[in-house]
């Protein structure tokens, strides 16, 4: 029950609350950025609790700050663009941010480890967490700055890849708690997914791709197979996004990265499906309905 109630305060507060924040256009969704700042260092916290049950790790705050350069980069980036016209030719700001972060981790681990038996698990895991929960979901921040066909489309674009996750792993759930009783644990990363969930999560996704399709004509115009080729993918990213995490935390011996939401457990459980989805969505809607213009 507990866990039924959590999802309909996830599906009915949650992503209505999210949405509204992207409907906020002013400085190319400034609220929408500073929420991915604030995810990605809670989400960069979880994971070096997870992983801290195997490896060595740097400290957490000092990963913490490394995380959060990387959506700061991307904010910066898309609110201050003619701040930055150094980087205007071929040289992308938030790539050397990332360079530098790794060359910060590769000095602190230079000058700063006392024994250097663990240096391999310090550097792999601050890098790996780094990446994962920093620089991911800059694709998201990517998606505030574009133009389509003159005109901007970045809150159609954000609205329809956080409606294709969302209901892909709400339509998932549901299957699976209808229909997925008897065609569960083929995936041993998480034994209670099932066939049917895995079908209703493409649903979802598929169902929001066609949504998009006729309520943003002048977008996505003769463009509905190429929307469902981006949905079919983007779900399955999601879908992978969620199985990762649990073995995440199946190698750690732990059933939720965190407590921060209650009844759902940490952050990371509710993100998960976003952040290998993103640059996914990222990559299949700039092939498809490119090239993006700032």
């Amino acid at each position: 029950m507990n866990k039924v109630l959590s999802r309909l305060l996830v599906f009915f507060v949650g992503v209505p609350l999210v949405l509204g924040f992207v409907w906020l256009p002013y400085y190319n969704h400034l609220v929408l950025h500073l929420i991915i700042c604030a995810a990605s260092v809670i989400a960069s916290c979880e994971l070096h609790n997870i992983f801290s049950h195997n490896i060595e790790l740097p400290p957490k705050p000092f990963i913490a700050v490394l995380t959060a350069l990387l959506p700061l980069a991307a904010l910066f980036q898309a609110v201050f663009p003619n701040a930055i016209t150094i980087f205007s030719d071929g040289i992308d700001f938030l790539t050397c941010v990332l360079i530098f972060v790794f060359v910060v981790i590769l000095l602190y681990e230079v000058f700063s480890a006392k024994s250097f038996e663990h240096s391999n698990q310090r550097f792999a895991g601050a890098s790996f967490i780094v990446l994962y929960a920093g620089y991911l979901v800059t694709y998201i921040s990517r998606l505030t700055v574009i133009t389509v066909k003159g005109q901007n489309a970045s809150t159609a674009f954000i609205i329809l890849f956080l409606l294709m996750v969302f209901l892909c792993d709400s339509l998932a759930w549901l299957f699976g708690v209808l229909f997925g009783k008897n065609n569960r644990g083929f995936v041993k990363a998480s034994p209670n997914k099932s066939i049917a969930g895995f079908i209703g999560g493409f649903i979802g996704s598929i169902a929001s791709a066609v949504l998009a399709y006729f309520v943003w004509p002048s977008l996505f115009d003769n463009s509905l197979v190429a929307l469902i080729v981006t949905a079919f993918f983007t779900a399955f990213a999601a879908i992978l996004g969620d199985l990762v995490e649990s073995i995440f935390k199946r190698s750690a011996g732990v059933k939720d990265s965190g407590m921060i939401i209650p009844g759902r457990g940490g952050l990371l459980d509710s993100i998960d499906s976003i952040l290998l989805a993103a640059p996914l969505y990222y990559l299949l809607a700039s092939i498809f309905f490119g090239p993006f213009n700032a």
